[in-house]
């Protein structure tokens, strides 16, 4: 079977559409109260890698509900108007989601260039990832 798009052109048309920053920006971004870093990686890897200081986790899966007003889901975090920096391990998930928020009409939407894997390589900082807090 033949795709008409495989995921390296959904992937390549994405990155035409979109903001990509390079490390040195996101880095210089960090500690910014008008940024928001999204990790939308799986929580099984921010447990194994750790992820980047002061992240917020939006599970890929979950990115759109929580990201719309109007759904159930939806964390306040996305309307306050700020940054939002986009990372997986690859850019290639970020890639789309930097896409599918944008054409959602989100403001102010990127993704980091390389993803975390070339965060970590470049020795940024990294944080392990804080567990939640057990109800009582």
């Amino acid at each position: 079977m033949k795709l008409k798009l495989g995921y390296q052109e959904l992937i390549a048309q994405a990155v035409a559409e979109i903001e990509t920053i390079p490390l040195g920006q996101a880095e210089a971004m960090l500690g910014d109260e008008n940024t928001v870093f999204v990790d939308i990686r799986d929580v099984r890897e921010l447990e194994r890698e750790g992820m980047i200081p002061d992240a917020f986790h939006a599970p890929r899966g979950m990115l759109e509900f929580w990201v719309d007003p109007d759904s159930p889901y939806y964390k306040p975090i996305f309307g306050e108007g700020k940054r939002l920096v986009l990372y997986c391990a690859s850019a290639w998930r970020s890639a789309l989601a930097t896409q599918t928020l944008q054409k959602m009409g989100v403001p102010g939407v990127c993704q980091l260039e390389g993803g975390f894997s070339a965060w970590k390589k470049a020795a940024l900082p990294v944080a392990e990832k804080q567990s939640k807090p057990h109800s009582v």
